[in-house]
């Protein structure tokens, strides 16, 4: 068995992760190079390998937000558009839901469509929906098309021909001939053969849009690596939650729009435990997921680019993507928010962010607008982190909202807290409430960089009686990564096929060609699932497969009052049909457990793992301004009577009082104020602490507030319980 790394780019830090054949894990953590982000991945490559042979590196897997980027931030290639005639207006009108305050905007004006109208071509051709040549392919019109998208100097063309799906001969020829012309070109058929024109041709350009920056950047990562002396393969992580080849991530780039959210999923997914709510907040957003029996809720169409959406299911915010990718809420909300002041005087947290340059103004990087990270420093939360902090500076930021506020510092700090909390606190309503689902009866798993700083006050809002913070939550989204299996995705859209076993046969075969494998090969699993539908209706329902019609049915019928509420009955037919291929992690990779944290003999070591920063004890305040302090001569109130074996508060208004070595003052409203709260680690936790306390992490923060207890779980992971909870509280241990 070899090692293994995983490599997350974030908006704000790198995450590098090397897992050692005994289990052992060393992280780094850096700064992003948004510029180029390969600089910051090589950095934090080159630290957990200090002092290892690069050779013995057998795996490197990423997770990536280059695709998601280049379509937020309209930086793809010029894409050429080719359809059937008279459909050339399809994208161009595309769809648009009003949401937040677009409903009332009188001078509302529609996002621009993904290719230019005057981009968009038409060939002479028609397939009906089961595949009958209704109008034979016109070749001259496809050359002609060719010859204009190569004289206006796109380089980058999308085909989506009607009903391709049920037959693809004339979308190939198309191809073949736009190829002559054209040095990108990708087909439907070849991408996602589904049904529905309008996301089909959506999810087709997306590929074409992305794709050369795809394989220009996976292709320099490689040679960027290989310099350092790591050959091993790179696979890139996909939106479902397997992994992709570099090559075929490159092919199927659309497919890796999710990458980075999916893998922390995976590694919430694995703490063990059946029923959780993945909570995941790093400097940029935080996203929330359903995980049931250990399986994260899986979507067939998501929606990337939209203003006000909370991820896969709101349509019409966003352009449509038709491919499998684990089924997310997220805002715009991470410790690198920042917080202001609207027109109206209120406060208002994100979505902006100071990402990692110029970074929240407590990096001392030239940043000075207030952000989460900040008020979380002000309230004494923070202390140590991958790089020093600046209380002197983060108050500094602070008072920028405070003043105009009329408040004291430290109350603007808490409010800043609390909106964020709330934010985050919607993403998971979207998942669960707005679902039909009762939080109650889930763990929140937090983690990210910023996550475990909120997760209480999250689950506090739902009820949840249970938060666990997993070792290594800082990296998760990295340690998660070395979860996933290689994994290759098919779908075929097939009315009324008589014979499902060759269209499975079909799919098996081309999804395992994928990953350079048979069907048969030993370590191949392979699953297979339907969309099946009420004959009549326009939407369906996928169902694992049954060759049973009744047991199919059933299936059915059981998923559509899990998903409607109602119980319906009628005739059933099949509308899609869909093969993963997984094929076992290879030596190195351990799926299944990637955040139970180091083999008792070898403890993590490296860079930026179970060391604080230069002159920063963990436990302990920095030197200098005093951590958290509020601003003198502003009165909140007489402070409470500490709690029977609590911290005493310290009295508000005035300067905290020097900390004893294990404690420091941090703020909690249910106190009065800034009290003295111990501070530990993992390995100092103890059999249990009472909130208030805070529990540090090299790479994030736990904040335990009063009514809670901390105690350490299996794998080392920290498990938050509530004594008095909306609903039942769950035992941690």
């Amino acid at each position: 068995m070899g090692f293994a790394i995983g490599v997350d780019v974030g908006g704000t830090f790198t995450d590098v992760v090397l897992r050692r054949p005994s289990g052992a894990v060393t992280v780094a953590k850096c700064l992003s190079t948004h510029d180029d982000p390969i600089a910051g991945i090589v950095t934090g490559v080159t630290r957990v390998l200090s002092g290892l042979d690069p050779a013995l590196v057998t795996r490197v897997v990423h997770a990536t937000t280059l695709a998601t980027n280049a379509v937020l931030e309209r930086r793809g290639v010029r894409v050429a558009f080719v359809t059937t005639r008279g459909f050339r207006a399809v994208v161009p009108l595309g769809r648009y839901a009003r949401v937040e305050e677009d409903r009332y905007d009188l001078r509302f004006t529609p996002p621009p469509p993904p290719v230019d109208p005057g981009d968009c071509f038409e060939v002479t051709e028609r397939i009906s929906a089961r595949g009958e040549v209704l109008t034979p392919l016109d070749e001259d019109s496809a050359r002609r098309a060719a010859a204009e998208i190569a004289r206006r100097g796109i380089t980058s063309a999308a085909v989506c021909l009607l009903h391709s799906y049920a037959d693809p001969a004339h979308e190939r020829r198309v191809a073949a001939i736009l190829r002559e012309h054209v040095p990108d070109v990708v087909a439907s058929s070849e991408v996602w053969p589904e049904i529905r024109e309008y996301e089909r041709a959506t999810t087709t350009i997306m590929s074409a849009y992305v794709g050369p920056l795809m394989a220009s950047y996976l292709s320099r990562l490689e040679d960027a690596l290989a310099a350092l002396g790591v050959r091993a393969p790179v696979h890139v992580m996909e939106s479902g939650g397997g992994v992709m080849s570099a090559r075929l991530a490159a092919r199927r780039a659309v497919a890796t729009i999710e990458s980075g959210p999916a893998a922390g999923v995976l590694a919430a997914a694995a703490t063990g435990l059946g029923d959780v709510i993945s909570f995941d907040m790093g400097g940029t957003t935080a996203k929330a997921c359903v995980v049931r029996g250990g399986r994260p809720e899986i979507t067939h169409e998501f929606h990337v680019g939209g203003k006000g959406s909370f991820g896969g299911r709101r349509a019409g915010t966003g352009v449509p993507i038709k491919t499998p990718a684990i089924d997310l809420a997220e805002v715009g909300a991470g410790g690198g928010s920042v917080a202001w002041i609207d027109a109206a005087g209120a406060l208002r947290v994100g979505p902006h962010s100071a990402g990692s340059s110029p970074g929240p103004a407590c990096y001392g990087l030239g940043g000075g607008e207030p952000t989460v990270t900040d008020a979380n420093l002000v309230l004494g939360y923070l202390a140590a982190a991958s790089i020093p902090l600046s209380p002197a500076l983060a108050g500094k930021a602070l008072d920028r909202l405070a003043e105009p506020l009329g408040v004291s510092r430290a109350e603007a700090a808490h409010a800043v807290h609390t909106i964020v909390s709330a934010a985050m606190a919607s993403a998971v309503h979207v998942v669960t409430v707005q679902r039909g689902i009762d939080p109650r009866g889930f763990a929140l798993v937090a983690f990210g960089g910023a996550g475990p700083a909120h997760a209480a006050r999250v689950a506090e809002r739902f009820g949840i009686g249970l938060v666990v913070v997993p070792e290594h939550c800082g990296v998760a989204s990295a340690a998660g990564l070395l979860a996933g299996e290689l994994s290759a995705d098919r779908v075929l859209s097939r009315l009324g096929a008589r014979d499902p076993e060759a269209v499975f046969a079909g799919l098996a075969s081309a999804a395992a060609a994928d990953l350079g494998v048979s069907p048969d090969d030993p370590g191949v699993r392979v699953e297979r699932s339907v969309d099946a539908r009420f004959r009549g209706q326009s939407h369906d329902l996928t169902v694992p497969w049954e060759a049973s019609r009744d047991r199919l049915e059933s299936r059915f019928l059981s998923r559509y009052a899990q998903v409607y509420g109602i119980e319906q009955r009628g005739e059933v037919e099949l509308v899609g049909y869909r093969v993963r291929v997984t094929l076992a992690a290879p030596a190195g990779g351990s799926p299944g457990a990637p955040l139970l944290g180091a083999a008792p003999d070898e403890p993590p070591t490296g860079t930026a793992a179970g060391e604080p920063p230069t002159g920063t004890a963990l436990g302990e305040p920095p030197t200098g301004t005093a951590l958290g302090e509020p601003p003198t001569g502003t009165a909140l109130g007489e402070p409470p009577t500490a709690p029977s074996g609590g911290p005493s508060p310290a009295a508000p208004g005035r300067e905290p009082s020097r900390p004893s070595p294990g404690t420091r003052p941090a703020y909690f409203p249910e106190l009065g104020g800034y009290a003295e709260t111990p501070v530990r680690t993992r390995a100092t936790l103890g059999a249990a602490l009472d909130g208030p306390a805070i529990v540090e992490d090299p790479e994030s923060t736990i904040v335990v507030p009063p009514g809670w207890t901390a105690r350490l779980g299996p794998g080392r992971a920290v498990h938050l319980t509530r004594a008095t909870t909306g609903g039942e509280a769950r035992d941690g241990g």
